[in-house]
């Protein structure tokens, strides 16, 4: 290595200091493995719930008002980007969360 990428790689001490304030970051941090598989639920069931509601919706409407194209299907499909979406915006506060609580730490 030359002696310009020397001066810009952060010493060992440093190195070990960033691990060991993570680390302690970490188990201040009381998530459990619930809390983990309840976003998980939370995630799902965001898309799982418009999805169907959509095709639930869309089979009323086959029903009542036919047309040439298929009320379920379309439905569904909104339904189903609609819940991604939410799903999206779940995970993204979670992320932002999880974020704002090491750059506090540091």
């Amino acid at each position: 290595m030359d002696q310009k990428n020397i001066k810009n790689t952060p010493s060992l001490s440093h190195q070990v200091a960033d691990k060991e304030r993570r680390k302690i970051a970490a188990q201040k941090d009381k998530r459990s493995v619930w809390a983990g598989l309840g976003l998980f639920g939370i995630v799902g069931w965001s898309v799982v719930v418009p999805t169907m509601s959509g095709a639930l919706l869309g089979i009323w409407l086959d029903s009542r008002y036919p047309q040439s194209f298929s009320w379920t299907l379309s439905l569904l499909v909104a339904g189903l980007l609609l819940g991604c979406l939410m799903a999206w915006n779940w995970i993204k506060k979670e992320h932002d969360e999880i974020n704002e609580k090491s750059d506090k730490n540091e």
